[in-house]
């Protein structure tokens, strides 16, 4: 874009004019440029936002509740379907000595457990394990079936990635939280937990200050998760949509250059897909590990 508007600037005409023929002239161009570029990013944003296919709801009272079927939602159960699917079909076959799809599952799940799980929580790494593998395994094919070239064609609006909706990823977050503090409890007690929240040998006339700062710690982790995971997968889908509509923007003949590296974006969001579910599921594990023990 700044090429372009460098171009438009630095550009001599080939006939003279007067100077307000060239002022309405550049003025006419400007305009034309900057609707085109509202259409265009209106078209990228319109695709990662979340849009009704069905809307459903029902009347509470005198308030309408909403329960509105969206592609995010659509894309929720195409992830766990697909999930469902390959989970049933890997376990059907299980074996002393585990082959194909049965041997690529339980590696993840054993990766999951031992690298993640066993390393951050510890001895009661076997009541969080399922927790963590479900979030990890949801989390993947949510970002990967997401990518899936599924377009928009009469009143359905096309798929996206739900974790680029941060009402998913807040959920997703609130999930963890909430068993962050029954961990603790679980581990310390339920007056224990809450009474090692300051840890022990500060002074008294620190627990004014303590005190909050170790509440607001309690909130700050699942907006971690939250924004981390979000932002990381909005980026990526307006990064594919901006490099393909350069060609628009600017010139067909750059068509190859961008669509090369639309493509190369593609791939790296599918390594990203992968690493956002590690990530998600290892902070949370590292969460659980924390309130294992008292400060």
């Amino acid at each position: 874009m700044i090429v372009l508007l460098a171009t438009l600037l630095l550009a001599q005409p080939e006939h003279p004019s007067s100077p307000a023929a060239e002022q309405a002239a550049e003025t006419a161009h400007a305009e034309k440029i900057a609707e085109h570029e509202e259409s265009i990013a209106d078209h990228i944003f319109h695709h990662v936002q979340d849009q009704t296919v069905v809307p459903l709801g029902f009347w509470a009272g005198n308030r309408y509740v909403r329960l509105d079927i969206t592609k995010h939602v659509i894309n929720m159960w195409i992830a766990a379907g697909i999930l469902l699917i390959v989970v049933g079909l890997a376990a059907r076959k299980r074996a002393l000595v585990p082959k194909g799809g049965y041997n690529l599952l339980e590696s993840f799940v054993m990766f999951v457990r031992d690298e993640i799980s066993v390393k951050n929580i510890g001895h009661h790494a076997d009541l969080y394990t399922p927790y963590l593998c479900s979030a990890f395994f949801f989390i993947l094919f949510m970002n990967l079936s997401g990518l899936l070239p599924i377009p928009a064609y009469g009143g359905f609006p096309g798929i996206s990635t739900a974790t680029g909706n941060i009402s998913v990823t807040v959920v997703l977050a609130l999930f963890t939280f909430v068993l962050t503090q029954i961990a603790g409890m679980r581990s310390q007690g339920a007056v224990g937990y809450w009474a090692h929240m300051v840890p022990s040998g500060v002074p008294v006339w620190l627990y004014p200050i303590m005190l909050p700062v170790e509440i607001l710690g309690l909130f700050t982790k699942p907006f971690a998760l939250t924004v981390r995971l979000f932002a990381n997968m909005v980026a990526g889908h307006i990064v594919i949509f901006f490099l393909i509509a350069l060609t628009v923007l600017i010139s067909v003949w750059v068509a190859p250059v961008s669509v090369a590296f639309a493509l190369g974006i593609f791939m790296l969001e599918l390594f990203v897909a992968l690493v956002q579910a590690y990530v998600f599921t290892m902070l949370s594990a590292v969460f659980i590990g924390m309130t294992q023990h008292a400060h």
